[in-house]
């Protein structure tokens, strides 16, 4: 399944991954302007993820003059929530459409892997979706949700109506989403960033450019499109006016050569 919207400015400099190096002053987080980028591919494992997780974000980078795509691996379809009368893998995708339009996506993707089920999946195959989507789209960062265990979680939509299963599910599926776009990214020699919790190893804190209110604005309109998980939106909305102009962002590695 696969949408277009419509297609924005580009400009800015290629990115290469950096580890981070040095230490900040005693408690002060780093902080930086956001990384420039002619193209950026999101990839996320479910709808949701990319308005409440990378929405800020997602905007900042399409302020810049970034082209922005995104890639769903999943329709969404095991959210413990269903506010409508639709099966969720019928509505989700759509839901996504309506936020990545909000958010300035100008490419949508929705692939129809198995929503906590990737683990199930040959890595092989799911990088060769990202690697596919990346020759598709020509990016020159790739930006995803943090898949350590310190990360802003698997599907923040779900918020705390998600069992334990569910959860680790979520989990699972970021990381081996995570695992697969760096395999692809390395082969591509593309960079990757994840958004991260502010206490992450290696995190460094970013602006969302000279409007961050505007950037969460966006992201708080983006999280209301999606009204199958309209139980879990008010606490979700109440945690984004909590945020400030900034997010934690860090380079995921290469994986290592065989």
């Amino acid at each position: 399944m696969s949408h277009s919207l419509t297609a924005g400015a580009s400009g800015g400099p290629a990115l290469r991954y950096a580890p981070a190096t040095g230490s900040p002053p005693a408690g002060r987080p780093p902080r930086g302007p956001l990384p420039r980028a002619r193209q950026v591919l999101a990839v996320i494992a479910r709808p949701g993820q990319e308005s409440a997780d990378l929405g800020a974000l997602l905007h900042a980078f399409r302020r810049t003059g970034a082209r922005l795509a995104l890639l769903s691996v999943t329709r969404g379809e095991a959210s413990p929530l269903n506010s409508t009368w639709e099966r969720l893998e019928t509505r989700r995708p759509w839901e996504l459409q309506v936020a990545a339009a909000v958010l300035g996506v100008s490419w949508l993707t929705v692939a129809d892997y198995p929503d906590g089920g990737l683990a199930l999946r040959p890595l092989a195959e799911l990088t060769d979706l990202v690697q596919r989507e990346i020759r598709r789209r020509a990016p020159d960062l790739l930006l995803v949700v943090d898949p350590s265990p310190a990360g802003p979680g698997g599907d923040m939509l779900a918020g705390d109506h998600a069992d334990d299963a569910a959860a680790a599910s979520d989990s699972s599926d970021n990381a081996v989403l995570a695992r697969a776009v760096r395999c692809a990214a390395g082969r591509a020699g593309v960079p990757v960033l994840a958004r991260a919790r502010p206490d992450a190893d290696g995190a460094r804190h970013v602006t969302l450019g000279p409007d961050p209110a505007a950037a969460r604005a966006a992201q708080r309109s983006a999280v209301a499109a999606h009204l199958s998980q309209s139980e879990a939106l008010p606490e979700v909305q109440r945690r984004l006016r909590l945020l400030d102009g900034h997010e934690a962002l860090r380079w995921l590695p290469p994986p290592p050569r065989s």
